[in-house]
């Protein structure tokens, strides 16, 4: 069985019924995009309010109305799909607003005369989704790190280190926390070192589990790089 059989994108592509797993794992997976669907939707000039009411009701309406059920299997990436619909939910929010304004409704504020929001800030809208997207899978698989590191009773240590994760220490940080912890410099340097390694494997079972082969997960690898320009490798 390889690594994409059972991941979560894979059962909900599989499951065209409303099947309890898939279901699940749908809810999961909208639970960490969420991020960055508010940061695309911000990124098309709503403000943060708004922003959050559209995400709401974008993935509302992306478990309950199925459209997931019509993905294609061979190109099974759950973030590229997920931007797809979301940019046409937009527009259909427009679209909808407009028909409200004609007929004697409000328009949303954030909405432009002519019913375009405009980006905010020097990003494009799916360069604030590909930022906040890498930020939130990292942040899941730190989540779970430090679950671990507390399951191990290591949960201080893990707190006095956490700030070496993502960006490699110098000479200075590590005689610091070394110093504060009472532990010897290349003890300490040992700890970052699992604790990096460990952070890359969980970032990786993070990525595989929106991925439906090696292809695709590769190129995820190097997105999230591209992403984050961190040594998170």
């Amino acid at each position: 069985m390889s690594r994409f059989d059972t991941t979560r994108w894979s059962l909900v592509l599989k499951a065209r019924a409303d099947a309890p797993d898939a279901r699940a794992a749908l809810e999961a997976l909208c639970r960490l995009y969420r991020p960055p669907v508010v940061a695309y939707v911000r990124g098309r000039g709503y403000p943060p309010d708004v922003a959050d009411d559209l995400a709401q009701a974008f993935f509302a309406q992306f478990i309950e109305k199925a459209w997931h059920a019509g993905a294609d299997p061979t190109r099974g990436r759950f973030r590229a799909y997920l931007l797809t619909a979301l940019k046409r939910h937009l527009i259909d929010d427009t679209t909808a607003a407009h028909a409200q304004k004609r007929g004697g409704g409000q328009l949303h504020e954030s909405l432009d005369a002519d019913g375009s929001a405009q980006p905010v800030g020097d990003d494009s809208p799916e360069r604030a989704f590909e930022r906040a997207w890498a930020l939130a899978l990292l942040q899941s698989a730190i989540v779970r790190l430090q679950a671990e590191a507390e399951d191990a009773g290591k949960g201080a240590l893990f707190v006095a280190l956490r700030e070496f994760l993502v960006e490699a220490p110098d000479e200075a940080d590590y005689a610091r926390a070394a110093q504060a912890l009472g532990l010897r410099r290349n003890t300490l340097a040992v700890a970052v070192h699992r604790l990096r390694h460990r952070l890359r494997e969980l970032v990786q079972a993070e990525l595989a589990q929106t991925t439906s082969n090696e292809n695709e997960f590769d190129e995820e690898v190097r997105a999230l790089r591209a992403s984050l320009g961190t040594a998170i490798e």
